[in-house]
C-alpha cells in the first residue's frame, strides 16, 4: 500500500529559476506527484505523512557525472586500489555512495572500474565499466587496454553484456598513470574514437570522453561523443588553447563538458597562482557562453577529491562568477539532461524520480546552505 509524503518548507525550487514561498513536494511510490504552492500540493494528498522544515528549501538531488568509486581519496588510492579484490572494492563502494547520498547527490556517473560496479540502494549510478585505453595507457589498471579496431568493439560489447550504462574512452593520457601518454597528449585518433562512438551506439549506450588536450578534445567532438571530462584544451605544460570553432561544434552537436573539479579547486587555484588559476578554471565561463552545456562532476576517489563535499566543489563556479540560480541548475537539471536523464530526474516536477534535497536556509541566497543537507530522499527512500 502506498503512502503519501508532503514535505514542506519555506521554498521549493521545482527548478532553480522558479522558486515558490511556502511550498510543497508530494511522494508517492517513488515519485513526485506534485510540487508548488503548499496549499494546491496539500490537497492532492492522502492522508499524507507530513515532513515540514521551517525556514528551509527543496530542490532536486545533485547529480555528480564523474566519480570513481572505485578509489578512496587518499593519497594511497592507486596502490590500495591494485591490492584490493572485487568485494573489497564492491564494500568500498558501497560506503562512498552513502557518503555521496547523505551530502545530497541522487545520482552519479561511475567513470572507471573493472568491472561495471553498480552497488544496490543509494543513488542511482550509471556505470562505465573498464574503459578503453591503449596498451600501457592511461587507466590501463581497469583493464580496458585494446589495440585494434576489432578490440575496441570487443570490449565495448563485452562491456554492454555486463550491463554498463556509458562507455569511457580515455582519448587522452592523464596524471595518475606512471608511464604513459602526458595529460595533453593524445591516444586514439578521430577514426578510432568514431569507432567507438559508433559501436556504444549500435549498444544503445553513450559515451564519454577523458579529454586534456586540445587536439584529443578536437577529435572527440568530430567523433561525436556525448561528454567530454575534463575539457582543459591544453597544449603542454601550463598551456591552453582555447579553441572557438571546436566549442561552437560542441555547441551545436549537443557535447556536454564535464567539469571534475573538487573542492581540491582552492588548493589547486593557491598553488598554480590567480592568473594561472583563472585562466584554468576560465574555461567553464568560456564554454558556457559559447554556448556548451556544463555538467557537473568531481573526480571524487582520486586524492582529497572526497565524496561528500559537494558544496566545497560548487564554490569554483561561483568563485568564477556564476550566479547561484546558474550554479544549481548545472549541478541538477543541466547536468541530469547532458547524461540523458532529462525525463527522469533533475527537476521537481510529476512524473519525474522522487530525487529530492531538502537544506537549511536558501541556497539562492548563500550557496553555503547546500552544505546543511536536512533530509536527502533517492527515489522516494530516506538516506541514512
Amino acid at each position: 500500500m502506498s503512502v503519501d509524503t508532503l514535505i514542506t518548507a519555506a521554498r521549493v525550487l521545482p527548478r532553480p529559476s522558479t522558486p515558490i514561498d511556502d511550498g510543497a513536494v508530494l511522494v508517492r511510490d517513488g515519485e513526485i506527484v506534485a510540487a508548488g504552492r503548499r496549499d494546491d500540493v496539500a490537497a492532492a494528498a492522502v492522508d499524507p505523512v507530513v515532513r515540514d522544515f521551517p525556514g528551509a528549501t527543496v530542490l532536486a538531488g545533485l547529480v555528480n557525472s564523474h566519480v570513481h568509486l572505485s578509489f578512496d581519496a587518499t593519497r594511497e588510492m592507486l596502490p590500495n586500489f591494485l591490492a584490493s579484490d572485487d568485494a573489497t572494492i564492491a564494500a568500498g563502494a558501497r560506503e562512498r555512495l552513502a557518503q555521496l547520498l547523505r551530502s545530497g547527490v541522487t545520482t552519479v556517473r561511475d567513470l572507471g572500474a573493472r568491472t561495471v560496479l553498480k552497488p544496490a540502494g543509494g543513488p542511482r549510478v550509471l556505470a562505465a565499466g573498464p574503459p578503453l585505453t591503449v596498451p600501457d595507457g592511461h587507466c590501463h589498471f581497469f583493464g580496458g587496454a585494446v589495440s585494434s579496431d576489432a578490440e575496441i568493439r570487443a570490449q565495448i560489447d563485452a562491456n554492454a553484456a555486463d550491463g554498463a550504462d556509458v562507455i569511457k574512452v580515455m582519448a587522452g593520457g592523464g596524471q595518475i598513470t606512471p608511464g604513459g601518454a602526458e595529460m595533453w597528449e593524445s591516444q586514439f585518433d578521430a577514426r578510432q574514437l568514431g569507432i567507438v562512438v559508433a559501436q556504444a551506439a549500435r549498444r544503445g549506450l553513450r559515451v564519454a570522453a577523458h579529454a586534456h588536450g586540445a587536439d584529443a578534445i578536437a577529435d572527440c567532438v568530430e567523433a561525436g561523443v556525448s561528454t567530454i571530462e575534463h575539457c582543459t584544451f591544453m597544449t603542454g605544460p601550463q598551456q591552453t588553447d582555447l579553441r572557438r570553432d571546436v566549442a561552437r561544434r560542441m555547441a551545436a552537436g549537443g557535447t556536454s563538458a564535464c567539469s571534475t573539479s573538487s573542492r581540491n579547486w582552492r588548493m589547486m587555484a593557491e598553488r598554480m597562482g590567480e592568473d594561472l588559476a583563472r585562466r584554468v578554471y576560465g574555461r567553464l565561463p568560456w564554454l558556457e557562453e559559447h554556448g556548451v552545456r556544463l555538467l557537473w562532476g568531481t573526480d571524487a576517489g582520486l586524492p582529497g577529491s572526497i565524496f561528500d563535499d559537494p558544496l566545497g566543489a560548487l564554490e569554483l563556479y561561483e568563485w568564477l562568477g556564476f550566479s547561484r540560480r546558474r550554479i544549481l541548475e548545472i549541478a541538477t537539471e543541466d547536468s541530469a539532461a547532458g547524461l540523458g536523464l532529462g525525463a527522469v530526474t533533475g527537476r521537481l516536477e510529476p512524473g519525474l524520480a522522487a530525487d529530492v534535497l531538502v537544506v537549511d536556509g536558501d541556497p539562492l541566497a548563500e550557496l553555503s546552505a547546500l552544505g546543511k543537507p536536512l533530509l536527502v530522499l533517492a527515489r522516494g527512500v530516506e538516506a541514512s
